[in-house]
This record gives C-alpha cells, sequence and structure tokens, in this order.
C-alpha cells in the first residue's frame, strides 16, 4: 500500500490560494483515477480537483471554507501501488515547481505594490506626497490633477496637511455655490429596496456577487457607446447547412455558428489592432495576442466566459474544438482558472435566446465586446442588374459596445463593417 498526499494543483496565473466550496467524497471512500474529489474557488472560477490515481481517501486535511495555498496538501489518498524512486521524484518535482511560482507570484505581487507605492508618493509633475496628505486625497477623492493645482508651503514646495484642508475648504465652498437650490442630498441618493409582504429575499451567490461587482465597475470605468449594423449571413447559413453533417462525421465535431463569428471577429482585430486594446490610466496597451472571450451561461443562471487564446492563428476546425470543448467544460464546472482570463476581446451571443440584439457590458480590462443577434429570415431590398428585387434573406444584427475613451465612432463603425464584410462573403476551404 502506497500513500499519496493529494495538494492544491496549480491554479492559473497570479493564483496562490482558494477556497475549499466542497467536498464530493468523505474519508474512506474508494475513487477511481480522474473522479472529482473537491470544489474549489478562487476569485476567477470555481472547479474541480480530480482523484490523481484509484484508491481510498483515507484523510480529508481541511474542511469547506478553509483556505488554501497552492502546494499545500488538501487530502491523503491510499493505494495499492508502491511508489517507486522516480515517482517519488516527480511528486517533489512538482511540489517545488508548484512552490517556485508561488514565490516568484508573490515576489510580483510584491514589486507590483513597491512600484504601486512609489507611484502615489508623486503627482503627475513629480510634486511629492507625503503619507498623511496621501491619505486625505484619498479619503476625500482628490486626484492628481488636483493636487498639482494645489501650492504647497511646505519645504521645497512640499503639500502640508494646512494646505490641503485648505483645498478641501475651497472645494467645498465652490461646490456649495455652484449647486442648485432645488437639489438636495437625499435627492442624490436612490431610495434603498425594501422587500414588501411575500416577497421572496434570495441571497446572492458568490459567482452572481462577482459578476455585480464587474459589471457595476465596468459601468463606471467606461462611457459605453453601443454601434448596430446588420449582416445578410444568407450564403453563410446555407454553406453551413451543406457541410454540418459532413463536418460532424469527419471531425466528430458540431458546427455551429459561434466558431464562424469568431473567425471573422479575430480576422477583424487584425485589420484593425486598435480595437484590441486595453487602457491603463493615460496609456493604451496594443495586445499582441487576439485571445477571445465567449460569453457561456451556466446551468445555475450564471454567466462565465472561457477563453480561446491566439483565436486567430487556428482555423474553422480548430476554433470549433476549441468552442465545443469550453463550452461543455463550462458547464460541467470543469475550466481551469487560467481558461478564463487573458481575453482581449470578448463576443456574446444574443441570438441562443432568440434575441434580436442587446447592448453587452464591456468586459473589463478589454475596450470592446461584440453582441450577435438571432439570424432570422426577412424580406430585404436585393439589387440586381435589372432593378431591385424583395427576397426572403438571413439577417442578423451586430452590435458593438466599446469604450469611448480610446474608441471613437468611426473606427468601431469600420470594424463593425469588416465583420458584417467578412460573414456575408464567407467563405472556408474545410472541405
Amino acid at each position: 500500500m502506497a500513500k499519496l498526499n493529494i495538494i492544491l494543483p496549480a491554479m492559473g496565473e497570479g493564483v496562490i490560494e482558494a477556497t475549499i466550496n466542497k467536498w464530493l467524497v468523505s474519508a474512506g471512500a474508494d475513487v477511481k483515477e480522474d473522479d472529482p474529489l473537491v470544489e474549489v474557488a478562487t476569485d476567477k472560477v470555481d472547479s474541480e480537483i480530480p482523484a490523481p490515481s484509484s484508491g481510498k481517501v483515507i484523510e480529508i486535511k481541511v474542511s469547506e471554507g478553509s483556505v488554501v495555498k497552492v502546494g499545500e496538501i488538501i487530502a491523503v489518498l491510499e493505494n495499492n501501488e508502491e511508489a517507486g524512486p522516480e515517482e517519488e521524484k516527480l511528486v517533489e518535482k512538482e511540489v517545488e515547481r508548484i512552490r517556485e511560482t508561488i514565490n516568484e507570484t508573490r515576489q510580483e505581487l510584491k514589486e507590483e505594490k513597491i512600484a504601486s507605492e512609489e507611484m502615489k508618493s508623486r503627482t503627475r509633475s513629480g510634486k511629492f506626497l507625503s503619507p498623511l496628505v496621501r491619505s486625505i486625497a484619498a479619503r476625500e477623492n482628490i486626484g492628481y490633477d488636483e493636487l498639482d493645482r494645489i501650492s504647497g508651503t511646505g519645504m521645497d514646495g512640499r503639500i502640508t496637511k494646512d494646505d490641503i484642508l485648505a483645498f478641501l475648504e475651497s472645494r467645498s465652498k465652490k461646490a456649495q455655490r455652484e449647486l442648485p437650490a432645488e437639489k438636495t442630498e437625499t435627492q442624490e441618493k436612490p431610495a434603498p429596496s425594501k422587500a414588501s409582504e411575500g416577497d421572496e429575499i434570495i441571497e446572492m451567490d458568490r459567482v452572481r456577487r462577482l459578476i455585480a461587482d464587474h459589471m457595476v465597475m465596468s459601468k463606471r470605468t467606461s462611457p459605453h457607446v453601443t454601434s448596430f449594423i446588420d449582416a445578410d449571413v444568407t450564403r453563410l447559413v446555407n454553406w453551413r447547412n451543406s457541410v454540418k453533417d459532413k463536418f460532424l462525421a469527419s471531425e466528430g465535431q458540431k458546427l455551429t455558428l459561434t466558431p464562424i463569428f469568431i473567425e471573422a471577429t479575430a480576422r477583424a482585430l487584425q485589420d484593425y489592432p486598435m480595437i484590441n486594446i486595453s487602457v491603463d490610466g493615460t496609456n493604451i496597451i496594443r495586445r499582441r495576442n487576439i485571445n477571445i472571450g465567449m460569453a457561456t451561461a451556466l446551468p445555475d443562471g450564471n454567466l462565465i466566459v472561457p477563453v480561446i487564446k491566439n483565436a486567430n492563428e487556428k482555423n474553422l476546425t480548430g476554433l470549433a474544438r476549441a468552442v465545443n470543448d469550453l463550452a461543455a467544460r463550462a458547464r460541467g464546472n470543469k475550466l481551469k482558472p487560467d481558461e478564463i482570463t487573458g481575453g482581449t476581446f470578448t463576443i456574446t451571443n444574443f441570438g441562443t435566446y432568440n434575441n434580436l440584439s442587446g447592448t453587452p457590458i464591456i468586459n473589463q480590462p478589454q475596450a470592446a465586446i461584440l453582441g450577435t443577434g438571432a439570424v432570422r429570415k426577412m424580406p430585404a431590398v436585393i439589387e440586381t442588374p435589372d432593378g431591385d428585387v424583395i427576397a426572403i434573406r438571413h439577417i442578423m444584427i451586430l452590435s458593438l459596445s466599446y469604450d469611448h475613451r480610446v474608441i471613437d465612432g468611426a473606427l468601431a463603425g469600420k470594424f463593425l463593417g469588416r465583420i458584417k464584410e467578412l460573414l456575408e462573403n464567407y467563405s472556408s476551404d474545410i472541405f
């Protein structure tokens, strides 16, 4: 008999700990290799840890609700195999690798913290700020631009406590003068929502709270603008219908419209790289990789966004495999944390529920998100050499929400137009 320590594995980039949500087995239970043992939660995703081999769970070392570091032992498994020297070396090597990952992550976080503190200690013009002044500025929501306008009376022009308090008093008086007489503080704040008799109160679960916080943060961060365009995808629909059975037979995969949308979007992002960006203060980061997230509804009603890394480097078959695999594992709670991170652009499919269109919220820190509506048969005007005719066509609406700080309507319109062009003239050489 050999005892095998089950450790919390590496959970993705930047993740050094996880919460034990629920044990799926109890001590004394017999398990087979790859059977789910425990459900863990990070700030990115809930996932299951499988059994590394068949055997009996002889000890559970951490209770539900506990926070565990990556590399720590969470349970002990007993199997009928004797661990040889090579296997022991492999285990030791894996543990050492995890420890190195943790140390590297901690060092990166430490360096980021130091850099952040150094940045906060000075204004944009280089004016030094003491810890006390920084504390007051943070509490009173005083930005760097305002701090730069304060004339410091301290040594070398430094801002003192009296300087910033005098600025606050002056700002308050100015605000009072500019405040309309009819506007009151009670009018500024929304009335709290209260339950009435017979109402059901449902507490948000952890994932829903994370989604809610992320959505509110996004709306506060980015001035959202949404543009719309319709696309005649008759040619695309007819082509897909003609090859889907053959594709399933040869590739063992269903061919939906989603990988085609992703393929067209990836090509459009190559043509318009200033859509594939994020914002860092006053800097724009143009992403080298095109990593497309696809919003996926979960059985519990929550939403998750698995990411297809380097989508522009995959052909249609590769994209179909990635879409089907990620969607299936997302609904089965089998995603790894690093499979929902690193996205540079997101697609959400309103058409799944036969919705015509929508105004999606940007998935921060990205700068844009594409919504795809339902494909419907519609009467449309077709231009022919003999004049205009009305025909039944497959029409869909595309919507693009974008961060108006860095993406203007002209660029958004060109990008949407490019996706429309690619879909309307779609062709593939897979067969």
